[in-house]
């Protein structure tokens, strides 16, 4: 595909809100919070934030920058700096990172559609019974429906494009989750005895740190800011040369962290709220928002209202960033198959289905399959977010260090009339000296981890 014939944002703002949009969502509205609750509060806070400010900028100014440069998505831009083995590798491992997440988030997808049609229905009583996710999980012909619900939804958008499609839908919702976040977390701060969940969530409590709330924040950094998965290359390959890539990068990044702390004060005042903050409750996990929540609301004046707008906005986000993940993925196919958009769409389609339901019946039928131990969700959550996108990242930073110069980075920032590159010291510094070390540190403490060495 010639580079001037591809796809583009209108502008810095679709370019804002379409990487928000890929960048907000499970991560920030299910998983940090929970992950927040389990490493201390405060104190996990602060060690994100500092990450990233450091880490986390540096590769969001990488991989951007590499998909202006190159304008193309994954694959080429590697491609573009050598045909060699390892630019196949790492052009290829971006690539496939996404199209093996999609499929799996989607179920998760699928059960933020269900929660939401329960709370519509008035069934929120129903939702607080201990037995109920476990009901609905159970069940391989409810999981597969909705889990089909939340896919059709999801490439109908993208169907129509990346103007049309990825950037309408995120002018929409990018604002409306901001507005229904705002509400939330304001009802959620102000019920008696919230205060001291917003304490426990915003003041570091040093005697809290450990090595494994830096892993934590670390995995969660991945999750959240769209590291590593090809996202940013693809989208970065979409931004025109006069937008100012270095202020639209940061604003996205603090847009990202500006939610997640959103849905911190929505989520775990509430627990001290409703629950006393009980260790038991704020060690709850990944079942914080699909059992602890629904009874937490249902303890609530206007629960039931305040059911409906948290798993709206939650589907908001979740629908965003999976967008993202199928976009990316058809983009590698119009690029490096020379499909048409239409055809991209109808394969991944088929490949979400095939997959989705894989991970579908892994909570019933196929429920005694275990692969080290875990569940198959579990596993490609597991392959993709804790093995295969630390080595992506390497490869990405090895190939802008050995092969597309740091200088040639800062060139493509500055480009379009942009002189100033404010961060190019934390950039340097963070990627000749620590993001490989931090890299390898992660990948170390996952293997670790699945073989039962450490806890995570």
């Amino acid at each position: 595909m010639e580079h001037n014939r591809r796809s583009t944002f209108s502008g810095k703002l679709g370019f804002i809100l379409s990487a928000a949009g890929a960048s907000v969502g499970l991560g920030n509205i299910w998983r940090f919070p929970y992950l927040a609750a389990q490493y201390g509060g405060g104190m996990f806070l602060l060690v994100y934030i500092i990450l990233a400010m450091t880490f986390g900028y540096t590769m969001i100014m990488s991989e951007t920058a590499l998909g202006r440069m190159t304008g193309s998505s994954s694959v080429g831009a590697f491609r573009r700096f050598g045909d060699t083995a390892g630019n196949r590798f790492g052009g290829w491992i971006n690539a496939v990172i996404p199209m093996l997440i999609a499929p799996y988030y989607s179920v998760i997808g699928g059960w933020v559609c269900k929660y939401l049609f329960e709370y519509i229905a008035g069934h929120q009583v129903q939702l607080t019974q201990d037995a109920f996710f476990g009901s609905f999980i159970g069940s391989a012909g409810q999981q597969v429906f909705w889990f089909c619900v939340f896919i059709f939804l999801v490439l109908f958008v993208v169907w129509r494009g990346v103007e049309n499609g990825i950037e309408w839908i995120s002018r929409i919702m990018m604002p409306m989750l901001v507005v229904l976040a705002v509400i939330i977390a304001l009802y959620s701060v102000t019920r008696p005895g919230a205060i001291e969940g917003v304490k426990y969530f915003l003041i570091p409590d040093f005697s809290h740190f450990s090595w494994m709330t830096v892993v934590a924040a670390l995995g969660q950094m991945f999750y959240s800011l769209s590291i590593a998965m090809g996202i940013l290359v693809t989208f970065g390959s979409y931004m025109k040369k006069n937008v100012d890539m270095e202020t639209s990068s940061v604003q996205v990044e603090i847009f990202d962290t500006a939610i997640a702390i959103m849905a911190g004060l929505m989520i775990i005042p509430a627990v001290f709220a409703f629950s006393g903050g009980t260790p038991e409750a704020l060690q709850s996990g990944p079942s914080l928002m699909f059992i602890t929540m629904p009874k937490i609301f249902l303890s609530m004046g206007f629960g039931r209202a305040i059911g409906i707008l948290f798993f709206v906005l939650v589907l908001f986000a979740a629908l965003t960033s999976a967008i993202a993940l199928a976009e990316c993925c058809i983009s590698t196919l119009e690029d490096e198959l020379h499909m048409s958009r239409k055809q991209g769409v109808l394969l991944m389609a088929v490949e979400m289905l095939i997959l989705g339901v894989l991970n579908c019946l892994g909570f019933n039928l196929l429920e005694a399959v275990r692969i080290f131990g875990m569940g198959i969700l579990d596993f490609f959550d597991f392959l993709t977010n804790s093995i295969m996108m630390p080595v992506s990242a390497v490869m990405i930073c090895l190939l802008i260090l050995r092969k597309v110069t740091i200088e040639k980075v800062e060139e493509e920032v500055t480009s379009g009339g942009y002189s100033k590159f404010s961060g190019r010291g934390i950039y340097r510094f963070v990627l000749r000296y620590l993001a490989i070390a931090f890299l390898l540190v992660i990948l170390a403490s996952s293997i670790a981890s699945v073989l039962g060495l450490i806890r995570i």
